[in-house]
């Protein structure tokens, strides 16, 4: 198997450069008719996958909100790794996990080694225990040909004050992330498995980013505030390795295929128009 940065590759060219979030939130379930319960959850994560699973590079279901059901709740994820699989979607499960040692290597093992039925192409993790206690995942994602995505810099105002944060020499914690990854990076082609989350909404970082070498996730496009013409004034003239992420904007459009479907076409153009001028 290929590497998962090079699968990304091919995926954005063949398909385009987006990813959609399935994110059940209990409004979003409301909008399409739905009760929020497990078999709302079903009937929402089996149209979305139905509707774009097949056209779309990426599709990232947010763990949480099938985590809220309990077992049933994770056998429906589980089902919808399948289909998007079915559909040739790359799978990025937003879980944001972040632990050290035997603990990180467990994480590792449910969501990049194949043998488990939650087993995906690529995570989000987050950091704040130090990027090296993400070894584990690292190594497994490695392993497997996975990826991983780490929190950089995200949107949420309470981020700040700890992504900000000067360590001794001189670099935000911030820049420490984006270094270390990078170094994961290093010397892969076409496109490093290692990368980075950057909130689309953030404007002008004051970071470095060009040297990632990795793909960089942007979610908060759409519904939450960014648009595709502000790509360029966070990441800078190269967004060759972005991926934009849209989750209200395409879902709200709901329940009914065509219109899914229409909605995901044009992010998806609007965003191929920007990073693919």
């Amino acid at each position: 198997m290929e590497p998962f940065g090079a699968r990304l590759v091919r995926a954005m060219v063949e398909r385009g450069p987006l990813c959609v979030g399935v994110d059940p939130h209990p409004s979003l379930l409301a909008a399409w008719g739905l009760t929020d319960s497990v078999d709302g959850l079903a009937r929402f994560s089996d149209g979305v996958v139905a509707a774009v699973g097949d056209r779309v590079a990426v599709i990232k279901p947010q763990s949480a909100f099938f985590e809220k059901y309990g077992s049933r709740g994770i056998a429906i994820l589980e089902s919808t790794i399948r289909q998007c699989r079915e559909a040739g979607a790359l799978i990025l499960l937003d879980v944001k996990r972040g632990d050290i040692g035997s603990t990180m290597q467990a994480y590792a093992s449910a969501y990049l080694d194949p043998s488990s039925p939650l087993a995906v192409d690529a995570v989000t993790a987050s950091p704040y225990l130090g990027v090296g206690s993400l070894a584990p995942l690292f190594a497994t994602a490695v392993d497997h040909h996975a990826g991983v995505f780490v929190l950089a810099l995200t949107s949420n105002p309470e981020g700040a004050g700890v992504q900000h944060a000067r360590s001794a020499d001189g670099r935000t914690v911030a820049q420490t992330v984006v270094d270390e990854i990078s170094l994961l990076n290093a010397g892969a082609t076409p496109l490093g498995s290692f990368g980075i989350v950057v909130g689309a909404t953030i404007g002008r970082t004051g970071h470095e980013l060009a040297n990632v070498n990795g793909p960089m996730l942007a979610p908060g496009l759409g519904a939450q505030g960014g648009a595709p013409a502000g790509l360029r004034e966070v990441f800078g003239d190269d967004l060759s390795a972005v991926l934009p992420s849209y989750s209200r904007e395409v879902l709200g459009a709901g329940p009914d295929p065509g219109a899914l479907r229409a909605a995901a076409e044009r992010a998806r153009d609007a965003c191929a128009a920007v990073l693919r001028p």
